[in-house]
């Protein structure tokens, strides 16, 4: 199929940026001391595309993720990198993946309680690092490291996440990683085991402590990510069709808008010397930059997402191409939650 045949809108991905990418980590980071973040991305098959690679363990957002990758045959160790307290759903990963190690993140007693009860058999202590979302003050970790095990679980070490220097001046991003990898190690100094788990991909070329990294937007890539000094190529793009023109205004429109893409980071890019105005619900109006000319109604452009993860979470399947051609089709099959 050529992609001007697929109904618009929809996803594609450049399979040449994807292997530059996926292959660029894996020299960076090889094998296990990636754990690559299948929230980024959404898709079974893509993951293993990541497992050839040599990347072996995944971290997940969702249970739904947990389930989907372990009945995929990608359990080998899958961590549920955020807090849950569904007991029931717990259950039904466990016992219905009984061949999948599954760890769960914990930072509190009640998450700690819910792991136990829901048959999990190994837990990480969540360390707050400094972004305000979740883990345990790194004071703390010890205490429930210990409470950890009094309910039977083992504790394999800690994790934290500097979500907030992702995008941090590169000038000072690196001493900033390190303050908050002190803050992570003086916890692990506390709980122990063998994993420090952290960083993604704004910070896997400075973050030296962290025995795994926890990346996942640089397989595919978007514009934020896109304007910071990373080796890694945009791969994902959102193929629209223009369905008006208005010559006298000077604009154009494409047929994809807020439901098919994320605005959480700032409008997508249109590609082709294009400006965006504004997007609204199915459309997306543009003009041409200084100098440039408006394309044709039925023309076709592609758009830059200016956020990967929860673009991708709004359909059902990328097409991969090489050039104009479609050579695969990747399900979304881990959306929702």
């Amino acid at each position: 199929m050529n992609v001007h045949d697929l109904a618009t809108p929809a996803l594609i991905v450049d399979v040449a940026a994807f292997d530059h990418n996926v292959a660029t980590m894996a020299a960076a980071r090889p094998g296990d001391r990636l754990r690559p973040h299948v929230k980024a991305f959404k898709s079974t098959a893509l993951a293993h595309e990541l497992a050839v690679a040599g990347h072996r363990g995944f971290c997940c957002a969702t249970v739904r993720e947990m389930v989907g990758m372990a009945r995929a045959g990608l359990g080998h160790d899958l961590l549920l990198a955020n807090e849950t307290l569904d007991v029931r759903r717990l259950q039904a990963l466990t016992t219905g993946a009984p061949d999948a190690r599954i760890t769960v993140a914990v930072d509190s007693v009640e998450t700690v309680e819910t792991a136990a009860r829901g048959g999990v058999t190994e837990v990480l202590v969540d360390v707050n690092v400094g972004m305000p979302r979740c883990g345990c003050e790194p004071a703390d970790a010890g205490r429930l490291a210990e409470r950890a095990r009094s309910s039977g679980l083992e504790v394999r070490g800690v994790m934290g996440y500097e979500g907030h220097l992702m995008m941090a001046e590169p000038a000072q991003k690196a001493a900033l990683v390190e303050q908050a990898m002190v803050a992570l190690l003086a916890a692990h100094a506390d709980v122990g085991g063998d994993v420090i788990s952290g960083g993604g991909t704004g910070t896997y070329a400075v973050n030296r402590w962290c025995t795994e990294i926890q990346a996942g937007s640089y397989t595919l890539m978007d514009t934020q990510y896109g304007s910071a000094p990373l080796p890694f190529r945009q791969a994902l793009f959102l193929l629209l069709t223009v369905v008006s023109v208005n010559p006298t205004g000077g604009w154009a429109v494409a047929d994809g808008g807020l439901k098919a893409f994320s605005m959480d980071h700032g409008p997508p890019d249109v590609l082709g010397a294009h400006k965006v105005w504004f997007c609204s619900d199915e459309h997306v109006t543009f003009g041409p930059l200084e100098g440039g000319s408006l394309p044709a109604v039925s023309d076709r452009v592609r758009v830059a997402p200016a956020h990967v993860d929860p673009t991708i979470a709004c359909h059902e399947r990328m097409h991969v191409v090489r050039d104009d051609t479609v050579v695969d089709t990747w399900e979304v099959d881990l959306r929702g939650w």
